[in-house]
This record gives C-alpha cells, sequence and structure tokens, in this order.
C-alpha cells in the first residue's frame, strides 16, 4: 500500500498567515496567525499586512511542522496561494513557499485560493456526509461572490459573479456606517438576532442570469439610513438590530435567489458554501430551511475552514499533487488570475 503523501500548504493571500500539514486528505496541522494590526483602520492596509505576514511565517510554519509531528525531510511537496489577492501578502508566501521547495528540493505545487476554498469541503471529517460530485458551490468572501458548477476537484465552472462589490465587502461597508467594528460581517450577524429582519426595505438586486450586483443595495441602505436620521438623529442606535436583521435579509435574498434558480436550472440537488461569508448563521440556517422543505442536500463547512486556511490550500494542492501538476520556480505572485 502506498504511504499517502505529506504536503506542507502556505497560504498568504490576505491578512491571515497559515500554515498546515496534510497528509492525503487528512489534515495534521492548521495553524492561523490573524492581524489586529487592522482593525483600528477599519480595513485590510495591505503593506501593513505584508510586513506582518514576514514576521509570522517563520514561526507559524515551524508551528505547523511541529503540532503534525514530521520532520521537513518528511514532506512531498509543499503547496501555497499564488492568487488572487493582495500582491504584497502573496509575494511573502510565494517566495518563502519556493525558498522552502528548493531547498529541500522536492515539488512546488500554486493553488487557486477560490478553488481551495470550494475544495475544503473534501478534507477528511469536513462533513459526516461525503459530499459527492457534482454540487452547485455558493462561494462568498470580502473579495469574491461567486456560484460554481463543481463537477470533480479540476471540474468547476463559475455559472455567476459579482459585477461589481463582494457581499463580504456589503457588510463590512455597512457596519462602517453603523460605527460597527472591522471585520463587520459578524457583528452584523450578531446585532440582527435580536432585530425584525422586515423593519425596513432596502433595494433587492435581480440580474437575470446567474450574476450578482451589490452596490445598489449598499446605496439604498445608505440613503435609507440618511433619511431615517434627518427625521430622528437617535434612529441608528434606537433601531440598530433592526436594521442589522433588514439589511442581512437583503443580502441572503440576494444569495438565495441565484442558488434556487442554479439548482433549478441544473437539476444538481446537492449545495455547498464557502468562504468567510459562510460563516454567517442567517446564511446557514437559511439555506438549511430551504434544503429540508425541498429535500436538496446542504454542506456547510467547519468554522476553522470558512475564513482564510492553509487546510484548504493543502487539499487542493494534494489533488494537483495527484493530477501530476508541477510549478516552475520562476512563477510569482499574482493579484488577479483566470478563475
Amino acid at each position: 500500500m502506498d504511504i499517502l503523501p505529506y504536503i506542507l500548504a502556505i497560504e498568504s493571500s490576505c491578512d491571515d498567515t497559515s500554515a498546515a500539514v496534510l497528509q492525503g486528505k487528512r489534515v495534521c496541522s492548521n495553524i492561523v496567525a490573524s492581524q489586529d494590526v487592522h482593525v483600528k483602520y477599519g480595513g485590510v492596509v495591505p503593506e501593513l499586512a505584508s510586513r506582518a505576514h514576514q514576521q509570522n511565517i517563520v514561526p507559524v510554519v515551524d508551528h505547523a511542522l511541529k503540532v503534525a509531528n514530521i520532520k521537513p525531510e518528511q514532506l512531498s511537496a509543499i503547496a501555497f496561494t499564488n492568487g488572487p489577492g493582495l500582491m504584497g501578502s502573496l509575494m511573502v508566501g510565494t517566495s518563502f513557499a519556493k525558498s522552502m521547495s528548493l531547498a529541500l528540493d522536492i515539488p512546488l505545487i500554486a493553488v487557486h485560493h477560490m478553488h481551495a476554498h470550494i475544495l475544503a469541503h473534501l478534507i477528511e471529517g469536513a462533513h459526516e456526509e461525503a459530499l459527492v460530485f457534482p454540487f452547485i458551490c455558493l462561494t462568498v468572501s470580502g473579495g469574491h461572490t461567486q456560484l460554481v458548477k463543481v463537477s470533480g476537484p479540476k471540474e468547476m465552472e463559475v455559472l455567476g459573479e459579482t459585477i461589481d462589490d463582494a457581499v463580504g465587502e456589503a457588510f463590512d461597508k455597512a457596519a462602517k456606517i453603523l460605527g460597527l467594528p472591522y471585520p463587520g460581517g459578524p457583528h452584523i450577524d450578531r446585532l440582527a438576532k435580536e432585530g425584525d429582519s422586515n423593519a425596513l426595505a432596502f433595494a433587492r438586486p435581480n440580474l437575470p442570469n446567474y450574476d450578482f450586483s451589490f452596490s445598489g443595495l449598499k446605496t439604498s441602505f445608505l440613503y435609507t439610513l440618511q433619511a431615517k436620521v434627518s427625521q430622528d438623529e437617535t434612529y441608528v442606535q434606537n433601531r440598530l438590530a433592526d436594521i442589522c436583521a433588514s439589511y442581512q435579509k437583503a443580502l441572503i435574498d440576494a444569495l438565495m435567489l441565484k442558488v434556487k434558480k442554479a439548482v433549478k436550472d441544473t437539476g444538481i440537488q446537492r449545495v455547498a458554501i464557502a468562504g468567510g461569508v459562510s460563516a454567517n448563521s442567517e446564511l446557514r440556517n437559511t439555506l438549511k430551511r430551504w434544503g429540508q422543505e425541498k429535500g436538496i442536500s446542504i454542506f456547510v463547512p467547519p468554522f476553522e475552514y470558512t475564513t482564510d486556511n492553509a487546510a484548504m490550500i493543502g487539499i487542493a494542492g494534494y489533488f494537483n499533487y495527484l493530477a501530476g501538476e508541477r510549478t516552475p520556480l520562476s512563477t510569482g505572485a499574482k493579484a488577479k488570475i483566470k478563475f
């Protein structure tokens, strides 16, 4: 019986420095170092992010190897995120991965960040019931909103994506207007639990295909609040939970509209969510309720695989490794990269 390969994975696309060790589909370690420096700025500052990655990457990789209880010489390959993401952040992870690959004389494997979010569902133990192909995946984060038909680890088709802002950014911008800390999505989710989701009506975009648009909804949110505050200066502080619940419902309604259309049009009865916004409790609950009503299998990832993490890079790297993909040392980081 062949011994499954050990793969060290590195993720540094934004503001989380992460390293993981996988043996096949099994996660042996998954270490994440977050960057609190961005909180006071209300968003990620690229230059500060890349500096923090430089400080974090060596101890994070060392910790991942120690938790996995393996030595560098036991590794079969190095997987890393080469895009999309912040250029400075990506360069830190890319350079480190290339150096380690060269030093150990083992293959280097580039991974597409968005592919990895989707393939996190295939990590051993991620679900009680294994997710089988094909399935529809709604990938939602601060930088991306996509609806993808997944027919295999290397067979993915983007059915639709946002034509302007990502849903995660729509959460964060609204939170900033409301005076909530960054990142704002979790705060809106928490406050919405105590609010009336029908208290306010916001514009709900509906493009004719599978694409998304959130710029109009953000504008509707801003103008609605300005009108309310002009009549009552204490409106936001007095109705904060209702505002959050109503806005969150509008965002989720826009997402669900396209998911339902994709399931109806393709006939695929399995739906997964991925990305940072997949941690949103109301999105999870809405999908689960709809799945139970319609007999559709819903797959939500464990919380540790929703935000950026190296375990998802490792599972994508594993499938790339099996497919015989090898990345030359001449490769570079790519802020934008085709899906």
